[in-house]
């Protein structure tokens, strides 16, 4: 193996890597700060015990793989523990993701990539750059044929090759974008998944707390970041306990609970939590917020 050139940027290094062999493309990655481990040749499993646990910077370890494996292809953790969110658009015989990208870019969720690659399937990845401050775990839409490689993901990276029924195909550069900007991936995944629309509850008059459900709706939707959750639940069990059933309860709090920024499956555990600690009871006296200490 050459001595692989010292990248400056993970960029650089993933532009860089179609003119490299695999073992010199592995070590430039990690020189250039991405996390690298090593797959089955033409595969996509990990070569190593720990797989993706066992991603490292280190060009020396890196080396060392190589020379063991020089035809292994090479995997790159994304993410916070990486370099890149990468948005997979992968196509198969029952459909193509291509759909998909075009409404997200339509919507303008997906100009900020800085790398683009054609994929094996004749799908692309989109690399992003990372928002050290903010985790984005991964995620898969089967339907929409389009997965999220954030922390504690990865990808097979250039000049990778896959050996299939098809015979040998490779990763490949397509181009190097001009604004790099991080991708919002929740967002991304309401757009191409929408939650599907909750009936509009009909709660019975004189149910819930004093002032009604849009008192207690916003309210909820008031609290700040320390109390969210503890209020949601407070306001889940006053309604529990003056037989709400708990479905309408969860769209009358659930859509203030959400303007606070708690998402979905934090406020159906919740809700449900709440419903299952507390009992019905047939005196429901006049709940008082402040009394409960859940101001601001």
């Amino acid at each position: 193996m050459v001595s692989a050139p010292a990248m400056s940027t993970p960029v650089d290094a993933v532009a860089a890597a179609g003119g490299l062999s695999l073992p010199d493309a592995a070590v430039a990655y990690a020189r250039a700060g991405l996390a690298v481990f090593p797959c089955v040749p033409g595969e996509k499993r990990p070569l190593t015990r720990h797989g993706l646990s066992d991603a490292t910077f280190d060009p020396a370890r890196v080396a060392g793989w190589w020379r063991r494996w020089p035809e292994a292809n090479i995997g790159l953790a994304t993410g916070q523990s990486g370099g890149f969110d990468v948005l997979d658009i992968d196509v198969h015989p029952g459909g193509s993701g291509f759909p998909a990208l075009r409404r997200a870019r339509q919507a303008g969720l997906v100009d900020g990539w800085t790398v683009l690659v054609r994929s094996p399937s004749g799908g692309v990845h989109l690399y992003f750059p990372v928002d050290p401050d903010r985790e984005q775990r991964p995620w898969a839409l089967p339907k929409q044929h389009v997965d999220f490689r954030g922390t504690g993901g990865y990808v097979i990276a250039p000049p990778s090759r896959i050996t299939d029924e098809h015979g040998e195909r490779g990763y490949r550069l397509i181009a190097t974008g001009h604004d790099p900007q991080t991708v919002e991936a929740g967002e991304l995944r309401r757009l191409l998944d929408p939650p599907r629309p909750r009936p509009r509850p009909h709660l019975r008059p004189g149910v819930g707390l004093a002032g009604g459900s849009e008192r207690l709706g916003a309210w909820l939707a008031e609290r700040t970041e320390g109390n969210r959750n503890r209020a949601l639940f407070w306001a889940a069990c006053r309604q529990a306990e003056a037989g709400v059933p708990q479905d309408e309860a969860r769209q009358v709090l659930g859509s203030a609970a959400e303007r606070t920024g708690l998402g979905e499956r934090e406020i159906d555990a919740t809700v449900a939590s709440a419903y299952r600690t507390t009992t019905r009871r047939s005196d429901v006296p006049t709940a008082s917020i402040a009394s409960e200490g859940l101001g601001r």
